[in-house]
């Protein structure tokens, strides 16, 4: 299964790349995740306050992937 993830905001700058695709059997939104969470430094995809999208629609970790997806991670935004 190839999965296509793409980071915005401080995701990108902190792993320094704007996507990339990846490859293994994933169930849901959060294996993709807690993949990239273990390479060196992609400690900021284990925190708990993360946005995500599955094909450009707003979703949830227990979203299922399926093989050609676009999986997008976002931090969440505040505003004052």
């Amino acid at each position: 299964m190839n999965v296509t993830v793409k980071f915005f905001a401080r995701y990108r700058e902190a792993l320094g790349m704007d996507s990339l695709e990846v490859q293994g059997p994933f169930a849901t939104v959060d294996d993709v995740r807690a993949l990239l969470a273990q390479r060196e430094g992609a400690e900021v995809l284990s925190e708990q306050n993360l946005m995500c999208a599955r094909n450009e629609d707003l979703c949830q970790l227990d979203e299922p992937v399926a093989d050609g997806d676009e999986v997008a991670f976002f931090p969440t935004v505040t505003g004052g």
